[in-house]
């Protein structure tokens, strides 16, 4: 069957295991088989650039002249030098997550090895549409207006180099007076049939022209492309390759990056899979963007009023006449936006019109979904959005379930927060005391306790944070609970306003919250899954203001998952799902396996940078946890995995062309996917 795309030769029981597959789907035909070989061909290449990407920096760690040193040091002074290095590594390693440039390639070498096609893949890919039984007719629609001639002439090329070759270009020139616009569609539509133009009799701006190039469209879908945009050779193939799968996509997005005068390309964006709340801050849908066109005509096409925005706006309706599961991300770059041409796009030369277009869009979408929401300027983003929603009124009432084991002043300051720093007042403090036994502490139990909006509940025996909370849960009398740990302290006094905004709303499960470390660090912007390591705090050790990748930093946002150190849902969907699981996950994880119950239920998880608090990380763990730390960390891994299997590994909000190694998103060496055009040419090799 030959190697997959690391070159690691397939096991002889997956071998045998796929050769039992097509024998008994030879004997019982199913529709299903293709699907189950494309998840397992994706779990492999998981695992793979898991893998890969533990040996890259183990080739890195031998080949460094630190460590050479190192080992000769060791032969020289073996007991002495290991002691030392003990304390050294202590003293000087890198906080956990720190960017390791030194691991991150450059763009452009990351694209001559990972996103480069020779012949030997053209060939695969052409024999791949040929095996396709579904292509459609895809109607690329790009307005014009004064767009440079060697622009245009090279935006156009890169609609006829398309390998697949069943698609139209339907282009309007919005009145351009320079009548080489005209001259250069007239001309190319000569060359090509497939090539439609018309000329405005006046200029409408891009809304108008966007409609006028969309009502030459004959395209079951329409590709929205900028008249100085680039599309990727392999770009429809690409979108074809994914309605095979998925008949019934009404928009597909891509990943892409600009490109300047020069041809180079860099700042690539590569997205998180669909992401409702992530799309409420920014357009994450356009280059590229491919919608069903009844769905375009559905919604009347683009809206003048609107410029700047008008694909945004054509989006955010698009979204509100279908359903999530129909909306598809493709994690390829298959779209290059032109930086820097001489006639830029609105958005770069009238950016202020552009932000109050798409605002106005926004407003329109939650008027249209019946929900009542403000748009505001993102304080870190000015170009960006915050999305307000309100809380109910009366206001829920809110259980904060706080378990500790001494350490009265991390537990009087974070009360404090709780009751005295914290705007949202319809609360109650419960308490879970593990055994304490330090005097001071104790008294401070008695003292909170004398105030009627705490309880103090006893927990005795064997460290269980699960069992700890769930017993909480199940005294708390509040709508919604808040997990909460002991070391945790308010900044932003509406922090729990935003959060209880989220949880109330149906469709979202378990809330999470910024964390910052006491030097105003990132610990916790979210949790990625897949690292062969266990999950991991995305964006750690950046600043508090910083904007993180593509605006993730500064961005409410869908996660796979959050840390229960500060974590806030409704109380129905924690019953609902079981709570923590207090018998396989008394330590580890536990936060994680309910938010994945939690999205396993059809809700949610959402983290809000706009709840912003400390976070000293579980400085009162017990000490009789550190003798079984590596063994029950290692078992509740285990169990993680055996029990979730790919929804453990694969996180839909993290791309999967990004490293996982911090993760910090960088580049990941090789990308965790693979090809359409290489599993098919897998699944041919398949033996008879």
């Amino acid at each position: 069957m030959g190697e997959n795309i690391f070159g690691v030769p397939p096991l002889p029981e997956e071998r045998a295991h796929r050769s039992g597959e097509v024998a008994d789907s030879k004997k019982d035909p199913s529709p299903d088989y293709a699907r189950l070989l494309r998840e397992l061909d994706d779990l492999t290449v998981i695992k793979n650039g898991q893998v890969a990407e533990c040996l890259y920096h183990l080739n890195r760690i031998n080949a460094s002249g630190w460590w050479q040193l190192g080992k000769r040091l060791e032969r020289l002074f073996l007991k002495p030098t290991r002691a030392v290095a003990r304390l050294f590594s202590r003293a000087v390693s890198p906080p956990a997550g720190a960017p390791c440039l030194a691991c991150d390639p450059p763009y452009e070498e990351w694209i001559k090895t990972y996103d480069t096609l020779s012949d030997g893949d053209r060939r695969e890919i052409k024999s791949h549409i040929e095996a396709l039984e579904y292509k459609p007719l895809i109607s690329v629609v790009m307005p014009a207006y004064e767009t440079p001639e060697k622009t245009l002439r090279e935006a156009i090329a890169s609609v006829r180099a398309q390998l697949y070759e069943n698609w139209e270009l339907c282009a309007a020139d919005d009145a351009s007076a320079s009548p080489k616009v005209s001259a250069i569609l007239r001309e190319v539509s000569r060359l090509d049939r497939r090539i439609k133009w018309m000329r405005r009799e006046s200029n409408g701006h891009i809304a108008a022209a966007s409609n006028s190039a969309l009502a030459l469209a004959c395209g079951e879908f329409v590709a929205l492309m900028d008249h100085d945009d680039l599309l990727a050779e392999r770009a429809l193939y690409e979108i074809v390759v994914e309605l095979n799968a998925h008949p019934d996509a009404d928009i597909i997005y891509s990943d892409e990056d600009k490109i300047d005068d020069n041809g180079a390309r860099h700042s690539p964006y590569f997205k998180s899979d669909w992401n409702p709340e992530l799309f409420l801050g920014h357009n994450m849908i356009s280059h590229l963007g491919v919608y069903r066109r009844s769905l375009v005509n559905q919604i009347e096409g683009f809206r003048t009023g609107y410029e700047g925005s008008q694909d945004y706006d054509l989006a955010l309706r698009a979204v509100n006449a279908t359903s999530d599961a129909r909306i598809r991300h493709i994690p390829a770059i298959l779209c290059h936006r032109r930086e820097g041409a001489e006639n830029g796009s609105c958005s770069e030369t009238q950016s202020g019109r552009c932000v109050a277009s798409a605002r106005h869009a926004k407003r329109d979408y939650f008027l249209a979904r019946g929900e009542a929401a403000e748009v505001e300027e993102n304080p870190f983003a000015p170009a960006w959005d915050r999305i307000r929603r309100p809380v109910p009124t009366p206001a829920p009432l809110v259980s904060l379930i706080v378990p500790t084991h001494n350490r009265h002043d991390l537990l009087a300051t974070c009360i404090d927060g709780l009751l005295h720093r914290t705007t949202y007042s319809r609360i109650e403090v419960i308490i879970v005391d593990h055994d304490s036994d330090d005097p001071e502490t104790i008294a401070l139990l008695r003292r909170l306790g004398a105030d009627e909006r705490v309880r103090v509940l006893p927990y005795r025996g064997r460290f269980n944070y699960s069992d700890m909370n769930n017993m909480a849960v199940a005294e708390a009398r509040g709508e919604v609970v808040g997990l909460i740990n002991n070391d945790i302290d308010v900044i932003e006094p509406d922090w729990l306003a935003e959060m209880v905004s989220l949880a109330v709303l149906p469709q979202n499960g378990a809330i999470g919250a910024k964390l910052l470390y006491p030097n105003g660090k990132v610990q916790h912007g979210g949790v990625t899954l897949g690292a062969p390591w266990g999950p991991e705090h995305t964006h750690i050790n950046a600043g508090r203001s910083e904007m993180g990748y593509f605006g993730r930093l500064v961005l409410t946002a869908n996660v796979s998952a959050a840390t229960a150190a500060c974590l806030v849902l409704r109380k129905a969907v924690f019953d609902e799902v079981g709570g923590l699981n207090a018998v396989d996950l008394p330590v580890a994880y536990n936060d994680m396996d309910l938010c994945l119950k939690l999205r396993a239920r059809g809700y949610s998880n959402v983290w809000t940078p706009f709840a912003l608090l400390y976070h000293n990380e579980s400085a009162t763990r017990r000490k009789d946890r550190a003798s079984r730390k590596v063994d029950g960390f290692i078992a509740e891994l285990e169990y993680m995995r055996s029990k979730w299997g790919r929804a453990f590994e694969h996180d839909p909000y993290f791309n999967i062309n990004l490293t996982l190694r911090n993760p910090c998103f960088a580049l990941a060496c090789p990308p965790r996917r693979i090809k359409p055009w290489r599993a098919a040419a897998r699944i041919r090799e398949l033996p008879p």
